[in-house]
């Protein structure tokens, strides 16, 4: 039996979730010949109350990374989770993360840690429905052609309210309410979120290089309800897509709202639901669809990631 000290990085709904499911999943490392230890959780607020095992090692000091053997990020921002990870990329061990800002936006940065296989992602697109693994890995053998895709729980809610009759105004406000849209909603509704997505899918499929700001970003806050009429009664249905196609010799990569029939499988894969069409020469047209946010749906990709790197399984690496 070996010990494999963990670290994580934040401790919000997933960083409470990922523990607990540590707790449930000993016996399955135990088999493996593993035995987890957390050695540390930074938090901004040592006071306040969470639901983990009893006797985390909650800390506003990150000098417990230096002991880890494998960190887990999930504090979300950009430059100040790039700035704890830096070290522990630079001394080659492996980093498992939900950040689909930080890697899109750092690209630069982590490109070689990726390639080197030091960073596991799955859950930065779609939480638990696997979609970077299969593009990672077997979708490779097949000449990519298009993909379109639903990535954002709060737009996807919230164009799902107005189909029932309530003005974006408020039904952006329940959003809020229920937590699934931050204050403010901008990174949701505006799209961003669904274009950081975008551009880490991009790199496993189109370019291995390829650029945030290469996405054209269009958010949902312009939708109507006469909008939203209009495609019902053409048999559609207004959603916020994420489009990768072939563009010349480039891509276009775009996010919009966008009107789909109603029997298009993203319409069809349920309320609050993501999903994405994957379309290969050879492999043909893919579903794929489950739920792209939530504490324990989030978690299952990021201890599946933790059970891979303990068995030597390499990180999500893009294209060369």
């Amino acid at each position: 039996m070996r010990t494999v000290t963990i670290g994580l990085l934040g401790c919000g709904t997933v960083g409470q979730a990922v523990l607990q499911l540590l707790q449930r999943r000993e016996a399955i490392f135990a088999d493996l010949g593993v035995q987890l230890s957390v050695c540390g959780v930074l938090v901004r607020d040592l006071t306040q109350a969470r639901d983990v095992p009893a006797g985390t090692p909650f800390t506003g000091d990150p000098a417990f990374l230096g002991e880890c053997s494998i960190v887990v990020e999930l504090m979300g921002g950009v430059d100040r989770p790039l700035g704890l990870l830096a070290p522990v990329l630079r001394s080659k061990r492996p980093v498992v993360t939900a950040n689909k800002a930080m890697l899109a936006e750092r690209w630069d940065t982590l490109r070689e840690y990726a390639l080197g296989g030091q960073l596991y992602y799955e859950s930065a697109v779609m939480a638990g429905t696997p979609i970077i693994g299969p593009m990672s890995t077997v979708l490779r053998a097949s000449r990519f052609v298009r993909l379109q895709a639903v990535l954002n729980g709060t737009c996807a809610y919230i164009l799902s309210q107005m189909e029932s009759g309530k003005p974006y105004v408020q039904a952006l406000a329940e959003a809020q309410a229920l937590g699934y849209a931050e204050t403010p909603p901008t990174l949701d509704v505006g799209g961003f979120d669904t274009a950081h997505k975008l551009a880490v899918l991009a790199r496993f499929c189109a370019d291995g290089d390829f650029r945030y700001g290469d996405v054209k970003v269009t958010g949902i806050e312009g939708v109507t309800l006469d909008d939203i009429a209009a495609a019902k009664a053409a048999g559609e249905k207004i959603k916020l897509v994420a489009t990768l196609e072939r563009d010349g010799d480039g891509w276009r990569a775009e996010v919009a709202p966008t009107r789909l029939p109603d029997s298009h499988p993203i319409c069809t894969a349920g309320e609050g639901r993501n999903a994405m069409v994957y379309q290969g020469e050879e492999c043909g047209e893919l579903v794929f669809a489950g739920g792209g946010a939530g504490g324990l749906v989030t978690a299952s990709a990021v201890v599946g990631d933790i059970m891979d790197c303990v068995l030597g399984f390499p990180g999500h690496v893009p294209l060369h």
